[in-house]
Formats: C-alpha cells, sequence, structure tokens
C-alpha cells in the first residue's frame, strides 16, 4: 500500500497545532504539511469552547515559560489579528477582590504582574471599582488594560488558509483519526481513519486525546489528562449593560482554575463562568455526558482518586452549582449581587484537557515531550490560546533541537515548564 507523504504532519486541528502549523510553513514554505482532525471541523473542542480571553499574563510564575510565553504571545497575536482583520477588542479586566481574606492574593497577583511587566497594570479602590463597573461589588481590585477578547476558531481557520496560501501542496484533512503512530527508521508512519501517512516530523497537539496518542507512541506518562466540563451562562438583552469589561474573582491559589467570571464575547454576548466539574466523557458537553471507556480509564489511574481525595469538598461544591442554576447565580452574585436567575440563562459547556499527576496534582504548566523525531504537547493549559504563537516557537525549536534533556531547562524553567527528551 502507497503511503502519502508529508515534509511535517500536525496531529491535531486546534489553535496550537494550527499556530504551528502556520509557522512551520512560514519558516519552510516550500515544505509540505498536513494537520490531521478527527472531527469534521477545526478547532471544534477547546479551542471553540473557551472563553475567548486573551489573558496578559498577570497571574503566572515571574520568569516561568507560561509567563514570557504570554505576553510574547498576546503581542504576536494582537498583530496578527490587526493584519489578518480579525475581530478582537481589548477591552481590559479588572480583577476584584469582595473581601479582606482575597485581598492578600490580589496584592501578590499584583506583584506578580509588576515582576512580569505586565503594561498598564494599577491597583482599583472600591470607589474606582465602581467607575469602571457600576453593579460590581468589591473592596480592591487590579485593572488590566492589555486584556482582551477574540474568537480563537477564527484565528485557528486563517492559520490553516495561510498555510495553504503559503504551500498549496499543504493540507488539512477532516474527520481523519489516527490510530496508531509507529517509528520506521527515519520515519514516522501515521495510520489514520482515512489513509497511511509518512514524514520525517510528526508534532501531536491532541488536546483531551493526548495522553493516549502519546501512548500509541510508547511513551510512558507519569500523568493522565483527566476532563473538567466547565458550564457558560449568558446575559439577556435587558441585563447585558450591567457588564463593561472583563471581570474576574480573585482565584483560589490551590486550583490552575480563574473562577466564574464575567466576559463580553466578541460577538456582543456577555458571558458568565465557566465552573469547574469532572466529567465521565472527555468530549461529552451535556450534564449527563458518560462514556464507559473514559470513566474506567479515570479511575483506574490513581492519581484520580488523589485528586478527589484532596477537593472532595471544592469538588461536590461544584457540582452542586452545575446543576442548579440558583447556586451558579449565587456565585455570580458574590460580585454582582443585583444579578438573578431570570437574567441569565444557559449557554454552553466546554471541556478542560488538564493533566494530573500519580500524586493528584494538577499540572499546572505545558508539557511537551520528545521521541526522537515525534514531539508530543501532552499537557497545554490556560494560558495556551493567548500564547499559541509563542508556543509553535517552542515546539519548532524542540523539533530541531539536537539534544535537549530535563537538565538544559530545569534552572531557568524550574516547574513551570519542563522539556523532557525520551
Amino acid at each position: 500500500m502507497h503511503n502519502k507523504k508529508f515534509d511535517f504532519i500536525i496531529i491535531g486541528g486546534g489553535i496550537v497545532g494550527t499556530a504551528t502549523a502556520y509557522k512551520l510553513q512560514l519558516k519552510f514554505p516550500k515544505k509540505t504539511i498536513t494537520i490531521l482532525e478527527k472531527e469534521n471541523t477545526n478547532a471544534f473542542h477547546q479551542t471553540g469552547r473557551n472563553s475567548g480571553v486573551i489573558h496578559s499574563g498577570i497571574y503566572y510564575k515571574p520568569g516561568s515559560l507560561k509567563a514570557l510565553n504570554c505576553k510574547d504571545g498576546r503581542n504576536e497575536l494582537i498583530n496578527f489579528a490587526i493584519n489578518n482583520n480579525i475581530k478582537h477588542d481589548i477591552c481590559g479586566k479588572i480583577i476584584v477582590a469582595t473581601n479582606l481574606d482575597e485581598v492578600t492574593v490580589l496584592e501578590r497577583i499584583f506583584q506578580n504582574g509588576l515582576e512580569n511587566q505586565t503594561e498598564g497594570i494599577t491597583l482599583l479602590s472600591a470607589k474606582e471599582i465602581k467607575e469602571k463597573e457600576p453593579f460590581i461589588e468589591g473592596v480592591k481590585a487590579i485593572w488590566v488594560p492589555t486584556a482582551g477578547i477574540i474568537n480563537y476558531v477564527d484565528v485557528a481557520n486563517k492559520f490553516v488558509d495561510l498555510v495553504i496560501q503559503i504551500n498549496p501542496k499543504s493540507q488539512l484533512i477532516k474527520n481523519c483519526e489516527v490510530r496508531n503512530i509507529i517509528k520506521e527508521n527515519q520515519h514516522v508512519l501515521v495510520q489514520t481513519s482515512q489513509e497511511n501517512l509518512i514524514s520525517e516530523k510528526v508534532i501531536v497537539c491532541g488536546g483531551l486525546q493526548s495522553d493516549r496518542i502519546a501512548k500509541m507512541n510508547k511513551l510512558k506518562l507519569d500523568m493522565q489528562i483527566v476532563g473538567f466540563r466547565g458550564d457558560y451562562f449568558k446575559f439577556n438583552s435587558q441585563a447585558k449593560h450591567k457588564i463593561n469589561n472583563l471581570v474576574y474573582p480573585v482565584p483560589d491559589p490551590k486550583y490552575p482554575f480563574l473562577g466564574v467570571h464575567f466576559t463580553p464575547m466578541i460577538n456582543g454576548d456577555i458571558e458568565c463562568g465557566p465552573n469547574a466539574v469532572f466529567t465521565f466523557k472527555r468530549e461529552g458537553y451535556k450534564k449527563t455526558s458518560f462514556s464507559m471507556k473514559d470513566t474506567a480509564q479515570a479511575f483506574s489511574f490513581v492519581g484520580t482518586w488523589k485528586l478527589f481525595a484532596k477537593n472532595w469538598r471544592k469538588g461536590i461544591d461544584e457540582y452542586q452549582r452545575a446543576f442548579s442554576k440558583k447556586l451558579f447565580v449565587k456565585a455570580l452574585q458574590k460580585m454582582m449581587p443585583s444579578i438573578t436567575q431570570n437574567e441569565v440563562c444557559f449557554s454552553r459547556s466546554g471541556i478542560r484537557a488538564q493533566a494530573v499527576n500519580k500524586n493528584g496534582d494538577m499540572v499546572d504548566d505545558f508539557k511537551i515531550l520528545k521521541n526522537g523525531n515525534i514531539i508530543h504537547v501532552i499537557n497545554a493549559p490556560s494560558p495556551a490560546a493567548t500564547a499559541c504563537l509563542a508556543i509553535a516557537d517552542e515546539i519548532i525549536a524542540k523539533t530541531f533541537a539536537e539534544t535537549i534533556t530535563r537538565n538544559d531547562v530545569k534552572a531557568k524553567q524550574g516547574d513551570c515548564c519542563y522539556y523532557k527528551e525520551v
């Protein structure tokens, strides 16, 4: 059987996969790239179901790749949007402390922002919060003028368009599920639901399926993807005037989630959410979605049980909110006391692919593994969408590095993002 050959194969048509394809095609305009996407449209899962926020990088550990890539990636993303007429809005964000206990965490975030050189950040008093957001109640806040909103599906589609424009022999293959990855001497054979493909370099940006694809490549992982569903509500037309900018709570420092927030969307909607609940189906977007395969794999992993044991109280609270609009709105009322159940309705759900290690800890870093001429992006949590172009540069550098081991990056990258060569 004849195997179709490409110079690069990228598995996954989300924002990181398409950004990497775009950067590769710019660097190697004569080389052919194929993007394999198992759905009938690219950017269907995490990319198309997030808040659409352009993050500023204020939250992340100073000096980490998350902090650096977020800032660099944000600047690249905005320039890309301007140059390609992609609608976006740098509307700004406030992070609100509603009580004195939260002020300590808020001030720590502010110091992070100063060290990360987050442009224009200022502290707001309760009166100044009201000047920006009349319906928000808080004792202190951070104003982040560089945060904004965009539709990441539009960005991913433009990446694909430009890849094909640069080299018409490159392509996006939809409805193409990867079945196996086999290393053959200097080449890699990728067996799919449509045909077999061969390439010298393969980059896997598998999102919710990243750990499973890695195991096809015989990688022994010390972590596993656990899905967390997030539900969004949206304001009705009579309530839209209650939000002007992005409004975030002070996040719980024990978790990598940023909390239930208010988000003006690029289409004019105002959304609120998401919560974060364990999902029994990795790609199931209904509250009752269930997959025996996904559930069995999650419960056979020791890290899942340890995660539950450490966070059972938080998990119960999140589940209660997931099945109770009243409790969901109550969480919103912490920052906006005037919001009522009649002013919001259910909008949509998304699922975050979160790597969890064997100790039951959520891995809050970018995790990229190299296995010869195959790169696996195992964990790319927020702010990966904002940082996609900068992450693409990291992936490409890793793809062509002669030798990179744990120790090469350990000193400067710490526990925030590290590479490992298998």
